[in-house]
C-alpha cells in the first residue's frame, strides 16, 4: 500500500488534488469572492496566469530534444492518433444518448475531454515506472500539447458553433494566438537564455502553475455556482459520471494495446503507447477552458468530466505501472 501511494506522490495525486476539491468547495461557499471584480478580479489574474504557465512551458521544450524524438514515428502517429481522434470518435457517437437532455453539458464537458492533449509529469513518470521508452515518452507528451493549442478549438467549434451563438471561432482563435501560442513561441525562443533557469526552478514553477489553475477552478466555479449550473445533476449523475470516465480510460488503454501488438511494438515502445495514449491533460484543460468557453458561467461544468478522468487516471495508471515493474522485476519503491 506505501508504495502505492508513493507512486501516486510522485505523480502529482497529493495534496494538488485535495486543493482542487476545496477550491469546489470554497466556490460553493462563497462563490462572491470568485466573481466580484472590486477590490480586484480573480477572474481577471486567471486569464494572465494562463499566459504564464504557457511561457515557462515554452521556455521549458527544448528545441534539441524534440528533434531527436522524431525518430519512432510510428509510435508518434500511435500516441497523437490515440489523443486527437480515437477519443473524439469514442464520445461523438454517444451525443444523440444526450441530446436536448439535462446532460448534454456534461456530455460537451466529456467531449472537451476527449478533444484535450495528453498530461506531460504523470505520463513520463508512468513510463518510466513501467520501464517504458522514457525520451520518446518526454517527445510526445510535449508535442501532444502544441498541438492540442490548434486541434482542441477546433474539434470544439463543431458543437459550440452549432449550439451557442456567442461562440465566435475567429475571436477564439485571435485569444489562443494571444494567450497560448504567442507565450509558447516566446518560451521556445527565449529556451537559450534562459532554459536552464527554468529547468533549475523546475519544481517552484509547477508550483506556480498549480496556483493559477486552482485560481481558475476557484472562479470558473464560483461562476457556476452562483447561477446555479449544477442544480440539475444528483450525485447519482456525477457517480455514473466518474464510472463513465473509468469505462472511458480502460476502453482507450485496451484499443491501444492491441494496436501496439499489432503494430510489433517492442515491449518499451508498447508501453509508452498505452501511456501516453490513454491520458489527458488537465492542466490544458482548465487553462483552455477560459480561452475557449465565451460563457463563463459553463466553465464549471466543462472542467468536471476532466478533473474526475485526471483523478482516476492517475489512479489506474499508477496501479498497471506498478504491476508492470513488479512483472519486469524492476524498483516500485517509487524512491
Amino acid at each position: 500500500m506505501g508504495s502505492v501511494q508513493a507512486l501516486l506522490v510522485r505523480a502529482g495525486f497529493d495534496w494538488f488534488l485535495l486543493a482542487l476539491m476545496g477550491m469546489i468547495l470554497l466556490a460553493y461557499l462563497w462563490p462572491k469572492g470568485g466573481i466580484d471584480r472590486e477590490p480586484i478580479s480573480l477572474g481577471d489574474i486567471a486569464n494572465y496566469g494562463v499566459s504564464v504557465i504557457f511561457f515557462f512551458y515554452g521556455l521549458r521544450l527544448s528545441p534539441e530534444k524534440l528533434r531527436v524524438g522524431l525518430g519512432s514515428w510510428r509510435l508518434h502517429m500511435v500516441v497523437q492518433t490515440s489523443t486527437f481522434l480515437l477519443f473524439p470518435l469514442l464520445i461523438i457517437p454517444l451525443h444523440g444518448l444526450f441530446e436536448g437532455t439535462s446532460g448534454e453539458m456534461l456530455w460537451l464537458g466529456t467531449f472537451y475531454l476527449a478533444a484535450l492533449p495528453s498530461t506531460v509529469s504523470s505520463s513520463v513518470v508512468m513510463v518510466s515506472i513501467a520501464g517504458g521508452n522514457i525520451p520518446a515518452a518526454i517527445f510526445n507528451a510535449s508535442i501532444s500539447s502544441l498541438i492540442g493549442v490548434f486541434v482542441t478549438p477546433l474539434w470544439m467549434g463543431l458543437y459550440l458553433t452549432a449550439g451557442s451563438g456567442d461562440f465566435d471561432m475567429g475571436e477564439v482563435m485571435g485569444k489562443l494566438v494571444l494567450q497560448v501560442l504567442l507565450p509558447v513561441t516566446l518560451g521556445i525562443v527565449l529556451h537559450r537564455f534562459w532554459g536552464a533557469f527554468a529547468d533549475r526552478n523546475r519544481k517552484q514553477l509547477r508550483y506556480l502553475d498549480q496556483t493559477i489553475i486552482l485560481l481558475i477552478v476557484y472562479t470558473s466555479f464560483s461562476e457556476s455556482f452562483a447561477r446555479d449550473m449544477f442544480s440539475g445533476y444528483s450525485f447519482g449523475d456525477l457517480l455514473l459520471l466518474g464510472v463513465a470516465m473509468l469505462g472511458l480510460f480502460f476502453l482507450v488503454y485496451g484499443i491501444v494495446h492491441v494496436i501496439s501488438r499489432v503494430l510489433g511494438f517492442n515491449p518499451a515502445d508498447r508501453i509508452t503507447a498505452i501511456f501516453c495514449g490513454s491520458k489527458k491533460s488537465l492542466v490544458h484543460g482548465t487553462v483552455m477552458a477560459k480561452v475557449l468557453f465565451p460563457d463563463a458561467n459553463m466553465v464549471g461544468i466543462m472542467l468536471l468530466p476532466i478533473m474526475i478522468y485526471h483523478a482516476l487516471q492517475l489512479l489506474a495508471s499508477s496501479v498497471i505501472a506498478q504491476s508492470m515493474a513488479r512483472r519486469a522485476g524492476l524498483d516500485v519503491k517509487g524512491e
